[in-house]
C-alpha cells in the first residue's frame, strides 16, 4: 500500500465530451482555472491538454498552451504542471479506401507532437508508449522510432516523462527505452485502464501491469468512467499513485456532472479513509526526482 499519494487531475482531456458536461473546460482560461482549482482541493500534478476555445474540439495550438501554462504558473498556488504530448496521433481510415486518411486524421511526427513541450518545459510531459485501436474507427499511432526520438528530446529538455501505458506491450517497450538510457531514473509510469480497446479498468489488469514495471519505477492509475474512484482505491492499495479529473469521468455521481475539484476532492477522501496521506506539491518533486 502506498501511504503517501500523489494525486494527479487530468483537467479536460481530448475526447468530444463539450456536449455531455455542461462545464468542460475549454477555453485556455477555464482550464487553468481547472487546473488551479484542482491543486487546491489536493491534485498535486495537472494533465492539461487544450482546445479550440471557439468550437471546443481537441487541439495543438502553442498558443493555447502558452496561455494555460502562463496563466497556472502566474497564480500563487503549488502544482506541477504535465502537458500531454499525444496529440497528432490520429489515423482514421478513409471508408473510400483504407490506404488514406479519413475525417478525424491528425497526424504528425515527433517535432510537432513535441513544440509546445520544447517552448513551454513543464514538469512532466506525457508518453503514449505504444499503437492501438482507440474506439471504433480510429488508431492511434505510436511507433517505436517516433517514441525513441521523443524520448532523446524529452530528455535533453530536461523534462520528466510520463510513460502512458495501455496494455502490456506497451510497458515493454517502454522497459526497453529505460534500457536503452532514453528515460532518466526514476522511470514514472500512466497505468491507463478501461480505454478501448486497451487493457480493462480491473484489478487483475492493473496488478499484471504493476508487476511489469521496471524495477524502482513511479506509477500512477486510473479508470475511466465509474470505474474512477474504484480504481483510485485499487492503485493506492496496490501501491501507487492515482488520477482523476474530466478527462476520465464526467460524473460525481450517477447523473451528476462534476467538477475536476470535487473529483479530487473525492480522491482525497477515498485515499485518507484508507489510512493514507496525500502528497503535497514539493513531496511529488522529491519522489518523482523533480526536486
Amino acid at each position: 500500500m502506498n501511504k503517501n499519494v500523489i494525486i494527479s487531475c487530468a483537467v479536460t482531456g481530448s475526447g468530444d465530451s463539450v456536449d455531455k458536461h455542461p462545464d468542460l473546460p475549454v477555453t485556455p482560461e477555464q482550464i487553468a482555472q481547472a487546473a488551479i482549482s484542482s491543486a487546491k482541493a489536493g491534485a498535486a500534478i495537472v494533465h492539461i491538454h487544450v482546445r479550440d476555445p471557439q468550437t471546443g474540439k481537441a487541439g495543438r495550438n502553442v498558443a493555447w498552451y502558452r496561455e494555460v501554462v502562463e496563466r497556472v504558473r502566474a497564480d500563487s498556488t503549488d502544482v506541477l504542471i504535465n502537458l500531454t504530448a499525444g496529440m497528432g496521433g490520429d489515423w482514421v481510415p478513409s471508408d473510400n479506401d483504407p490506404a488514406q486518411a479519413g475525417p478525424g486524421t491528425d497526424m504528425v511526427g515527433p517535432a510537432e507532437r513535441l513544440a509546445h513541450v520544447e517552448e513551454l518545459r513543464p514538469d512532466i510531459c506525457s508518453l503514449d508508449c505504444g499503437t492501438m485501436n482507440f474506439g471504433e474507427k480510429e488508431i492511434y499511432i505510436s511507433t517505436p522510432h517516433f517514441l525513441r526520438e521523443m524520448a532523446q528530446k524529452i530528455n535533453s529538455w530536461g523534462v520528466k516523462p510520463e510513460l502512458e501505458v495501455f496494455d502490456l506491450g506497451h510497458i515493454r517497450f517502454a522497459n526497453r527505452m529505460i534500457e536503452e538510457g532514453l528515460i532518466a531514473d526514476p522511470p514514472l509510469f500512466q497505468i491507463c485502464l478501461g480505454i478501448p480497446w486497451g487493457a480493462p479498468a480491473d484489478t487483475d489488469s492493473m496488478l499484471a501491469m504493476r508487476n511489469a514495471l521496471a524495477d524502482g519505477a513511479n506509477w500512477a492509475g486510473f479508470g475511466i468512467a465509474r470505474m474512477q474512484m474504484p480504481m483510485v482505491a485499487q492503485a493506492v492499495l496496490l501501491g501507487g499513485n492515482v488520477r482523476v479529473g474530466l478527462e476520465d469521468n464526467l460524473y460525481l455521481d450517477r447523473g451528476v456532472p462534476a467538477s475536476n475539484a470535487q473529483l479530487v476532492t473525492r480522491a482525497v477522501e477515498i485515499i485518507e479513509r484508507l489510512g493514507a496521506a496525500v502528497a503535497t506539491p514539493d513531496q511529488a518533486r522529491a519522489q518523482l526526482g523533480l526536486a
